[in-house]
């Protein structure tokens, strides 16, 4: 079979498998390199050269990186800060919020910004007496365009960046995307503003995040805590457990005060059936509760997964609601040093990715566990199997045949056409399948028509990087759309109501005002 259809049946065969979202997307990866293996169109070593790439190894520096910020208090931080500026009307409130996502997700990705900031803004919600979903799916929209406002917003200007010098073109500086993304956010929250409570649903979901504020206090109450004993600092905190069946701890006398039997945390109260027990303590039976006191770090051992106890609220959880927590210093002078290096292109990107990363965890800001766990495996796995295509596509041919054809039928419509025609390719496909690999599959076709069509791939590949952001009109196009789907109690067509206009808005963006900033004969 010739290699160029056999490069475009296993992308189609690829395509299909990621739109069933029946098949995990890295088997979907990482089979795509297999058969391009398998079936000649690569050697072993460009089959899975992705799973070496710098590009790779960046993204999956930047979610330790995330990890460290998120865990420490720092967004809960800045969350806490702004929007408690922005008073309990709905305007202001939306656009704070879309403002401080935005900035966020230019640091830590979309996805990152978008599940530490999401039980804040379900919080603030019920205490401005706005419906979450009013605000959620702006929440996620405005991280899209956040998205844009520098080169670690998302893993796809990562691959662009990288792409554009390896086609003839320059990567893109640190900051240079906000010359797209400043505009789309603008354009962004202005459609949120102006028509975001009609064409968004009025609901409260059944569950909501948990409020830490009001829980500590419920917590006082519950086991009649002293009211100037601090709950939850930088450094301890609190854990409601129960007692299961056939736990270890039954038929021991505990009361208030004392310690538990590892030593490391303290009992604050005993709760049997509602009623506190502090004063007389009790001997332990199934099903009572215990406050428990201690470090964060001992919290989360003695706790999870014990088989002793059950918790009620994960003490990790709360943890990265308390703002400014331990390590805070530390992660924000090595994300600072981080944005420097890459800013400057002192060192490449893999690099200042990778010091951030290796530091945070010699300076125990994220423990080596947790900078495994933090670590998007699906994403990296999908990067690194499917830049194998994209080796295809070139090597074989595809992508500069795809773009003779396109250019044979745009003939003589000129570059702008042949621009929005990439464009509306992403958006669709977009809407289907992960940005990512949305981007990994057309950018060959767009370098290649923009060879084709003998102007720069500059406007082509930032064009492309606007349209890959424009994932609105599904729950199922990002994680950050899925996340806010609950929460918000949104159904399916909610996201499309509100997701055409802005799609329109990326559309004119990346045709009519990208060529401005990059010309197509640069």
């Amino acid at each position: 079979m010739d290699p160029i259809v056999t490069t475009l049946v296993i992308l189609s065969v690829a395509v299909v498998a990621f739109v069933s979202n029946r098949i995990p997307l890295g088997a979907v990866a990482i089979g795509v390199s297999l058969a391009l293996y398998l079936t000649g169109i690569l050697d072993l070593q460009q089959a899975l050269a992705g799973f070496g790439d710098p590009t790779v190894l960046f993204i999956a520096s930047l979610f330790v990186v995330s990890e460290a910020l998120e865990s420490t208090g720092i967004v809960a931080w800045a969350g806490q800060e702004v929007i408690s500026r922005a008073g309990v009307r709905r305007v202001p409130l939306l656009l704070t919020i879309g403002i401080l996502v935005a900035v966020v997700t230019a640091v830590i990705s979309v996805n990152g910004s978008v599940a530490a900031l999401l039980p804040l803004v379900v919080v603030v919600a019920a205490r401005a007496k706005v419906a979450p979903s009013q605000m959620l799916i702006p929440l996620a929209f405005s991280a899209h365009a956040g998205s844009m406002l520098a080169l670690t917003g998302t893993p796809v200007n990562i691959i662009v960046s990288d792409l554009s010098a390896d086609s003839g073109g320059r990567q893109f500086g640190f900051f240079e995307f906000a010359l797209a993304g400043l505009p789309l956010l603008v354009g962004t929250l202005a459609i949120i503003l102006l028509f975001g409570s009609r064409l968004l649903p009025h609901r409260t979901a059944a569950s909501a995040p948990i409020d830490v504020e009001q829980l500590a206090a419920t917590l006082r109450a519950d086991y009649e805590v002293a009211s100037d004993r601090a709950m939850m600092t930088a450094g301890r905190g609190i854990a409601e457990v129960v007692v299961p069946p056939r736990s270890s701890l039954i038929g021991l006398h505990v009361f208030a005060g004392m310690c538990t039997p590892s030593g490391d945390l303290m009992i604050l109260g005993v709760n049997r059936a509602g009623e506190p027990l502090a004063e007389r303590g009790a001997v332990l039976r199934a099903g009572d509760a215990l406050l428990l006191d201690g470090s964060w770090d001992d919290l989360h051992k003695h706790t999870s997964g014990s088989g002793e106890v059950l918790v009620v609220d994960d003490p990790a959880t709360l943890r990265r609601a308390v703002p400014l927590g331990a390590g805070a210093k530390r992660a924000a002078v090595i994300l600072f040093v981080m944005i420097v290096l890459l800013a400057t292109g002192i060192v490449p990107a893999a690099v200042a990715g990778m010091l951030a990363a290796v530091v945070l965890v010699l300076t125990k800001v994220v423990s080596v566990t947790r900078a495994y766990r933090s670590i998007s495996w699906t994403t990296v796995i999908l990067v690194a199997g499917m830049i194998p295509m994209a080796t295809a596509f070139q090597t074989t041919g595809a992508a500069t045949a795809i773009a003779d054809a396109l250019s044979s039928l745009l003939g003589d419509a000129g570059p702008y056409a042949a621009l929005a025609v990439i464009v509306l390719i992403t958006l669709v496909l977009g809407q289907l399948i992960s940005n990512t690999a949305t981007v990994l599959i057309v950018a060959p076709v767009a370098v290649a028509l923009a060879d084709a069509t003998h102007q720069s791939v500059l406007p082509f590949l930032m064009g492309l990087t606007v349209a890959g952001a424009a994932a609105f009109l599904t729950p199922v196009a990002t994680p950050a759309n899925l996340m806010v789907m609950e929460p918000g109690a949104y159904r399916f067509g909610d996201y499309a109501r509100l997701g055409l206009p802005l799609m329109a808005l990326y559309f004119l963006v990346a045709v009519f005002y990208v060529p401005l900033v990059w010309p197509f004969a640069g």
